[in-house]
């Protein structure tokens, strides 16, 4: 259960010093009671326990550090996503040239180049080093999972005298941003720590739609189209496609009633029945025998409790839970089940995970990934650390990392998005 301090931003300080931005003239400055309501509906149903609310994202007329005399560093971990660059150059061009802040740096590899045994050194960066940067995909300062010891971590902001690290990356970057702030913290040092969200999966609370999400929906629909033509133009076609989506379904259902293509749609929030009469391959089977074609869409952690669990316990560097390849496991389940029936089908598998998450971002992803660094930015020039920017109801918000972390995202079955998967693929409700 939450409560009012799950809330709250720790400041480094008070904020004494006046900021730069005042010179521009049209900057709508914000005060820290300014805040979001988490429940922002009006009715019976919302009106009974706690309101709460989050601070709101934006600059603050005065602030915690002397722009003078800032270094700011920027790390991108784990996975890539599209946008990366875009907050990249951002964070560069809101320092450099609005805070007028005379050195920002780049951390090579992820939190692996904040430490002194990797061997990278950082980079300096420049208006020539960002100029054309966010038309690439990627990022150009490289990634990597797996964490660092924190106290190493702060060793090295001491040591090249870093005031605000501004950490990109998904949960696992986020919960070691969050142990990098208290080991600052507990040494008494003024170090800004800023988590910017990244997740292709659109799975971290307090984050309503992640950089990235929306160019992945775009790119995989594309592929989900060509599966739909090439399972339409076979006999007893089949498309099968494998998304991203770890935990949570939101690639795979919003790509989905993107495309309007797909005729079953597989996600890890809802486990599904393989055999038996009311079973996904009886719906396939039935899917086949009535329209000849079919297209399923399944995201990669779904079905997991249908395959052998020799994995279970295993982590990746990041600390998530190693899945099973459950698209390559329906692709053999559908073909031994056809195959026991005597049915000749025609089954095409794609798994485009890597291609969808590594181009660069579309128009409404560049705006977002511009707009979370910016607030990054101003978060961490007013001494904000330990938080993270985050989205609620159109408004960008700072939460803290502590009760960002503390749950996954997930997609609401009951939603509307799922009702209109569910609509348009006309597949049993298992």
């Amino acid at each position: 259960m939450w409560t009012e301090k799950d809330f709250e931003v720790d400041v480094l300080g008070p904020c004494t010093i006046e900021s730069p931005l005042v010179r521009l003239r049209d900057v709508g400055f914000l005060e820290d009671h300014s805040r979001v309501r988490l429940q922002h509906k009006i009715g019976p149903q919302y009106d009974a326990g706690p309101h709460f609310s989050l601070e709101e994202a934006g600059p603050r007329e005065r602030i915690y550090f002397d722009p003078r005399r800032v270094c700011g560093a920027v790390v991108t971990c784990g996975g890539l996503s599209p946008g990366l660059n875009n907050v990249i150059r951002s964070i560069y061009s809101e320092l450099a040239y609005n805070y007028e802040v005379p050195r920002v740096l780049g951390v090579r590899n992820g939190y692996m180049g904040l430490s002194p045994d990797s061997g990278l050194k950082m980079v300096e960066m420049t208006s020539a080093y960002t100029d054309h940067i966010h038309d690439m995909g990627g990022t150009v300062l490289g990634s990597s999972r797996g964490p660092v010891p924190p106290e190493v971590v702060v060793d090295t902001l001491v040591r090249e005298s870093i005031d605000i690290l501004f950490c990109v990356g998904g949960d696992g970057t986020q919960r070691g941003a969050l142990k990098i702030a208290e080991e600052a913290r507990r040494r008494g040092l003024d170090k800004a720590i800023v988590g910017i969200p990244k997740t292709i999966d659109n799975d971290i609370e307090f984050v309503y739609t992640s950089f990235g999400y929306y160019t992945a929906l775009e790119k995989a629909q594309e592929v989900l189209r060509g599966a739909h033509v090439e399972a339409r133009c076979a006999p007893n076609g089949i498309g099968l496609v494998k998304l991203m989506g770890r935990d949570a379904g939101f690639i795979a259902a919003g790509a989905a009633l993107a495309s309007q293509d797909a005729n079953f749609v597989l996600i890890p929030e809802i486990p599904f029945q393989l055999e038996g009469e009311y079973g996904f391959l009886a719906a396939l089977e039935h899917r086949l025998a009535t329209r000849e074609h079919a297209l399923v869409v399944v995201a990669e952690g779904a079905g997991q409790h249908l395959l052998e669990r020799e994995k279970a316990g295993e982590t990746d560097a990041s600390g998530n839970i190693l899945h099973q390849d459950v698209g390559l496991f329906l692709r053999e389940e559908i073909k031994r089940h056809f195959r026991e029936r005597g049915v000749d089908v025609n089954l095409k598998y794609l798994d485009p995970s890597y291609f969808i998450r590594s181009v660069p971002a579309n128009p409404s992803d560049r705006i977002l990934s511009d707009q979370m660094a910016r607030m990054a930015v101003h978060a961490g020039m007013s001494g904000k650390t330990g938080m993270m920017v985050g989205s609620l109801h159109n408004e960008l918000v700072h939460v803290p990392i502590r009760t960002a972390v503390a749950s996954h995202k997930r997609l609401d079955v009951a939603s509307d998005l799922w009702t209109a998967v569910m609509r348009s693929t006309g597949q049993p409700a298992w």
